[in-house]
């Protein structure tokens, strides 16, 4: 049995006459349900093994699982116990499916696991996947932090009638007569337009607190590394809501403008964050900052694409997977259904522990390929190659990061791949706290860990025949040599941003996803 099962009646279950269901909150913006729900999409229902409610020896959330379906059909309920927790059973449905509901019954008793605590595992194993927990005491009697669990629903028991109007109010239905609690509806006013400001650069406390309350922790930053990628003179345009009363920051938008190659004729418009505070988010304050965003970055001069994230600086590099924005962003024109370049293809950053990379490297592959840090006598040739394997190759702003390497004065931050004479290959490489320009336009290295390296602007030639089919060789050599690079600094891990593709070669080498996104543009 469940922990604190054994004590509960049908009368503290919620066997009074009125079922009381509150959304306590509800930051991942996910209820009702059909806002991230498509058919198709399985959800996982897990619920804890505890006495029956009735003396008929069923589950007591069966009617909850049955409520569910009769609204999304693709419910799939599996149980659990405090004393096995997440089992192999558990992380592959998990794995498979679209989100999780959790249920939590009870605190535990005296020396064994919480529920809570298999919740927090299940988050874990879910990353990114939306988690909704429906707890059937008060928040606080189960130890439930607002930190740890962004979305959190709390009956007043688990009495068939509590769980149907459970049901109800995810799927933004009417509840049973009889019900009473908090209705969705009721917490989401009408949608209307906020008018959005221009931000003041100065105003960056309630900037970064929204940042903090709205992004998952993966993606949190310290006050200056955040301030650093928003406080950009020339290219960065930032908008924000403030309530009337108050001008309290409640929405924010950053955008950004970046050249797109050598030229400096053609612009790149991004559209890198909008946030939204989760009390007031389903206002219209989101669409609000979106439209206007969208407008000024239409006016200005040589923009000739809008994207979704942003280039240089890197805040994302698009829409992360999984979270409720996809289907916001493609209900305003974005699309997202893989179809071809720049509608919602995947981009990953990777990480690898160093210690899981072959001894000695890819030393003995490919003879007549020689890897090497850069020199100034190298640099305008590089930049020659860079140029010509970049155009029309969609890797936008790279050409500038090579030029920042320049004025930085780090031109050894080059990593180079040649056969004979002939630039074939090419990589930046950086330390989080080396403080050049590439490390503060990519602030992921020095938030995963102060002995991560990173390795960012991966150019490699393909107008060669012999050397096409020697593709996969050539990356693994540079970043053999890139590792050595970073190795020599002391860095232990290394990330790499920003890759489109390759997925199965990547994992085959020890790399593991650290972040994926959806790219988008038009």
């Amino acid at each position: 049995m469940i922990p604190g099962s054994s004590t509960l009646t049908p009368g503290n279950r919620g066997g009074s006459g009125h079922a009381q269901v509150a959304v306590v909150q509800d930051s991942q913006a996910c209820i009702p349900l059909p806002r991230i729900l498509r058919d198709g999409d399985t959800v996982l229902l897990l619920t804890p093994v505890v006495i029956p409610y009735e003396e008929n020896g069923k589950d007591p959330f069966e009617p909850f699982g049955r409520a569910l379906a009769a609204r999304h059909p693709w419910i799939r309920h599996v149980p659990y116990t405090a004393q096995n927790g997440i089992t192999e059973t558990h992380v592959s449905f998990i794995k498979r499916v679209r989100m999780i509901i959790f249920v939590i019954s009870g605190p535990p008793n005296a020396g064994q696991l919480s529920q809570t605590e298999v919740a927090r595992d299940s988050l874990r194993v879910g990353e990114e996947k939306p988690h909704i927990i429906v707890a059937c005491r008060t928040a606080r009697d189960l130890g439930l932090t607002k930190d740890d669990f962004p979305t959190i629903i709390e009956l007043d028991g688990y009495s068939p009638a509590t769980l149907r109007a459970a049901a109800a109010v995810l799927f933004g239905g009417p509840m049973e007569s009889g019900s009473s609690g908090v209705k969705v509806q009721e917490l989401i006013l009408a949608p209307k337009f906020w008018p959005p400001e221009e931000w003041n650069r100065l105003d960056v406390t309630p900037v970064y607190d929204l940042w903090k309350q709205c992004l998952p922790e993966k993606f949190h930053l310290d006050k200056f590394p955040l301030q650093n990628l928003l406080q950009r003179d020339g290219y960065a345009m930032h908008f924000v809501v403030r309530l009337p009363e108050g001008r309290e920051i409640i929405g924010f938008c950053a955008t950004y403008t970046t050249f797109v190659d050598k030229a400096g004729e053609r612009l790149i418009g991004s559209l890198a964050m909008i946030i939204v505070k989760p009390p007031y988010r389903g206002r219209g304050i989101g669409r609000s900052l979106h439209e206007h965003a969208m407008r000024q970055l239409k006016r200005i001069r040589g923009v000739d694409r809008l994207q979704l994230g942003s280039t240089y600086p890197r805040l994302l590099s698009g829409v992360p997977v999984g979270f409720a924005a996809e289907d916001w962003f493609q209900r305003r024109g974005w699309s997202m259904d893989r179809a071809g370049p720049g509608r919602g293809q995947h981009v990953c950053d990777w990480l690898l522990k160093m210690e899981d990379w072959p001894n000695g490297g890819f030393s003995t592959m490919r003879g007549g390929l020689i890897f090497r840090r850069s020199t100034f006598e190298d640099f305008e040739p590089i930049l020659d190659f860079v140029e010509k394997e970049t155009e029309g190759k969609d890797h936008p702003g790279w050409y500038d990061q090579y030029m920042n390497v320049a004025h930085d004065g780090q031109f050894n931050d080059i990593i180079l791949g040649l056969d004979g004479s002939r630039i074939v290959a090419s990589a930046l490489v950086y330390t989080p706290h080396q403080g050049s320009t590439l490390a503060l336009n990519i602030p992921w290295t020095g938030r995963i860990g102060g002995d991560v390296g990173g390795v960012a602007c991966i150019c490699i030639a393909d107008d060669n025949g012999t050397l096409k089919s020697s593709r996969d060789t050539v990356m693994i050599r540079l970043l053999d040599a890139c590792i050595t690079a970073l190795r020599e600094q002391g860095m232990q891990r290394i990330y790499l941003d920003a890759i489109k593709g390759g997925d199965e070669g990547f994992q085959s080498m020890g790399f593991q996803k650290w972040a994926e996104y959806r790219e988008s543009y038009e």
